[in-house]
């Protein structure tokens, strides 16, 4: 973020520099490095240095490469980074070659060239095409940190300097609420907090990312379109990866090799979640779950938010006198097939008895009301105490909310563990490792105590290898207006592009601007609103600050947020088996328009729409009163409208109907989208399935089925069904069915329909399908 003008400020560690510039006011690009950096070729990579600091580059596959750099002399043990995994760079041979000043080392993907005078490093594509390369001058530059323990190891602020090409957009680095897509001439915090989440993946449609690989307070800073800064407060070293696609998909397959892969979330967690701020007793949650099953409104999960507990015992799973019976609530809802989270904070009332056992072992974040996660001990006691027990009772998921974390109720400042201290080490080094460590605990301790059932975590905050852990990220407690709603679509994409899958929003904002707004004609069509791009989230919830939250409530609006509900889950086939895609090879379902058309000038800087899964293009409606909007059909195929079935050429800017109670869908021809029976929860029934397919191009799709809540799929308990159009020949195989798991149905019915104008369109089922296949798991073809 600063940029050091006192040569002393940014070189202490250079004398001789001093002496050789004999000024002590300089831009710091005009500083030289001090001599030229002497080369060794290693297996991987090479390492170089002169007297001001050391560089060692190692290949960690062909499209990765690890660069670290520390002041000359430093020796000291790199700090802990748990966020990778133990084995993310192992090496891979490179090819090395070095003349005069240019030393490359490369893989058949990746090169790295360095300049020997300068110290500058730059990245390229095999075929020698830049894609990132360091400022002259001083491109690493380190500082002592202000903000460290007296007996702790030396740590540096350091800056990272890069010359982004002037073209390029640049993407990722988790979630935030400036409504900025592209960060093109911006700076960005790297600090937790209610709403904003720091991921410091930088990713560039030019086909490469930054890993920055710290979790300490820093900066990305582009203010100047053409300059580059990594900024860490405290580091032992510089430490980033870069890697290479070129397509972002490639990019978050590396990403997720190097920090962990996405595990399959329970089945039920794709359908619709129910929730308010709050409700107070268990006859309200058996109550609201009766409405939503008497009305025949489609419903998997509801939600008891926070203040459950009895005054003073936040933090003791002591609940209040309106629950008598939890373990007989949790059994009634789930012979109704609804499922039950709960909101469990880190945060806790001093005067509980797990604080105080907390804090009598030393297990606080001194100056907090906060569990320190980073000490094994403490996730063994934050679980025995809270979360263990409220698993025992039965419940289904937990809500891990605060998990920046706040240090108090009420939240006074931000990222504020930069000014703590932790048992990993300093808090300003350790700013933004929280959530990983805290999401990571519960889910270590969930699956030993019970393995078989699925982890469902939801929390409000994330960080590099979160992932890995099973927990759902939700943007926080935003404003019910529509500004908030047109910033909520950019943050959920850039979430997305740094590599974290599942992501949601509370639908109709959580903090209301009046105590009456609820009550109001206009609240009513932003929430409808919401709800719609709601459903096209990863996971799908309703939350909010006011007096009533079900859908029927919303009377003004209920019959389209219905129809919206019962689309969500005729699409659970598609969604559920996009899930797959996640877990198998590291798929994105909500996906930025950059990830499937990066070459198109059109769409970077396009952060109102987005793919849904290969076929679903989704343009939210996010201003008042609007009937209709603009958008955008990338080139390169030809679209459906999901709702008339009228066909338009990509390539073009076209205005979209859109009445209160209709989101704008296109579908992308060669699509094969499949929809299952109009049900009220996931597993109600599976058949028949409609296999609507969208003429035009050839098109395949792999549908994916399994037990729904076991960790038995990773022991290969899951089955596949290829599905293959072929254009040319009008002709649908379905391929034999692969794989089998316990409860699996003998036979599938599909309703295959070739979709037209007014012929497979909208959330209803096709009353004509055009074949009716009975599949018995050979392989068939259906010709037209």
């Amino acid at each position: 973020m600063f940029r050091w003008t006192r040569i002393a400020s940014c070189c202490a560690m250079l004398p001789s520099l001093l002496a050789a510039v004999g000024a002590a006011q300089m831009h710091v690009d005009e500083y030289p490095h001090p001599e030229p950096m002497t080369v060794t070729e290693t297996a991987t990579g090479f390492t170089a240095g002169n007297s001001y600091e050391t560089l060692a580059i190692t290949f960690c596959s062909p499209g990765v490469v690890h660069v670290v750099a520390r002041p000359a002399g430093n020796t000291m043990a790199a700090s802990p980074r748990p966020w990778m995994l133990d084995r993310a760079c192992p090496g891979v041979p490179a090819t090395f070659a070095g003349q005069s000043d240019r030393t490359t080392s490369k893989t058949a993907a990746l090169a790295v060239v360095l300049s020997a005078r300068e110290g500058t490093l730059g990245f390229q594509a095999a075929n020698g095409t830049s894609l990132i390369h360091e400022r002259g001058g001083l491109p690493r530059t380190y500082q002592p940190s202000d903000a460290q323990p007296s007996d702790a190891p030396r740590l540096y602020r350091a800056i990272e300097r890069f010359a982004p090409d002037a073209t390029e957009a640049l993407y990722g680095l988790g979630q935030h609420q400036g409504g900025i897509f592209n960060y093109r001439g911006t700076t960005v915090e790297m600090g937790q907090n209610n709403t904003d989440v720091a991921i410091p993946l930088l990713v560039s449609n030019k086909g490469y990312a930054i890993l920055w690989n710290t979790a300490s307070f820093g900066y990305v800073d582009n203010r100047f379109p053409l300059e580059l800064n990594l900024e860490a407060a405290a580091v032992d070293q510089i430490d980033y990866y870069v890697l290479y696609g070129p397509e972002l998909d490639t990019i978050i397959h590396e990403y997720r090799t190097l920090t962990g892969h996405t595990p399959m979330l329970p089945e039920w967690s794709y359908g619709f979640f129910q929730s308010k701020d709050r409700y107070k007793t268990q006859d309200e949650l058996l109550n609201i779950a009766a409405g939503y099953r008497s009305r025949h409104i489609p419903i998997d999960g509801l939600v008891q938010d926070w203040f459950w507990w009895r005054t003073g015992t936040e933090g003791d799973p002591i609940f209040n006198a309106g629950y008598p019976d939890l373990p007989g609530t949790l059994a009634k809802l789930h012979d109704e097939h609804v499922h039950a989270m709960i909101s469990v904070w880190g945060m806790m009332d001093p005067n509980s008895a797990t604080f105080q056992e907390i804090k009598k072992r030393g297990l606080d974040i001194a100056g907090t009301q906060v569990y320190d996660p980073t000490n094994p001990a403490g996730r063994d006691l934050f679980w025995d105490r809270l979360p263990g027990k409220l698993f025992a009772m039965g419940w289904d998921a937990f809500w891990l909310d605060s998990a920046e974390p706040e240090e108090h109720w009420p939240h006074a400042g931000d990222a504020i563990l930069r000014y703590k201290q932790l048992a990993i080490g300093s808090g300003l080094e350790y700013t933004n490792i929280f959530p990983f460590e805290h999401t990571l605990g519960v889910q270590e301790h969930w699956k030993q105590t019970n393995p078989e059932k699925r982890v469902f975590l939801l929390t409000r905050s994330a960080f590099l290898g979160q992932q890995r852990v099973g927990a759902t990220v939700w943007s926080g407690d935003v404003y019910s207006s529509w500004w908030a709603l047109r910033h909520q679509v950019p943050a959920g994409l850039n979430f997305a592009l740094s590599g974290y899958p599942y992501w949601t929003t509370d639908i109709g904002g959580y903090h209301p601007l009046s105590n009456n707004q609820a009550d109001t004609p206009e609240y009513q069509e932003l929430y409808a609103r919401w709800f719609e791009y709601g459903a096209f989230c990863p996971i799908f919830r309703t939350h909010g600050h006011r007096s009533h939250n079900e859908l029927w409530t919303w009377d003004k609006v209920f019959p389209g947020l219905l129809e919206v509900d019962k689309l969500r889950y005729r699409l659970l086939p598609y969604v559920y088996s996009l899930a797959w895609r996640v877990t198998s090879e590291d798929y994105t379902i909500q996906r930025p328009l950059v990830m499937d058309f990066r070459k198109d000038p059109a769409v970077a800087e396009i952060g109102d729409q987005f793919m849904f899964g290969p076929a679903l293009l989704v343009s939210p409606v996010l201003k008042e009163h609007a009937v209709s909007r603009e958008l955008v059909l990338p080139a390169g195929t030809t679209w459906f409208d999901f709702w008339t079935g009228k066909k338009t050429d990509g390539g073009r800017e076209v205005l979209a109907d859109a009445p209160l109670d209709r989101i704008p869908l296109s579908v992308r021809a060669g699509s094969i989208l499949p929809m299952g029976p109009e049900i009220e929860y996931a597993r109600q029934a599976t058949d028949p399935i409609e296999l609507r397919i969208y003429t035009g191009a050839d098109g395949a799709f792999m549908l994916y089925e399994d037990e729904g809540d076991s960790y038995r799929y990773e022991q290969g308990a899951h089955a596949t069904i290829p599905l293959v159009w072929n254009d040319a020949t009008r002709t649908l195989t379905i391929g034999a069915r692969e794989g089998s798991y316990k409860g699996m149905p003998a036979n599938h019915t599909f309703h295959v329909v070739l979709v037209r104008e007014g012929h497979g369109v909208g959330e209803a089922v096709t009353a004509k399908p055009d074949k009716v296949v009975k599949y018995g798991g050979s392989r068939m073809e259906v010709a037209f």
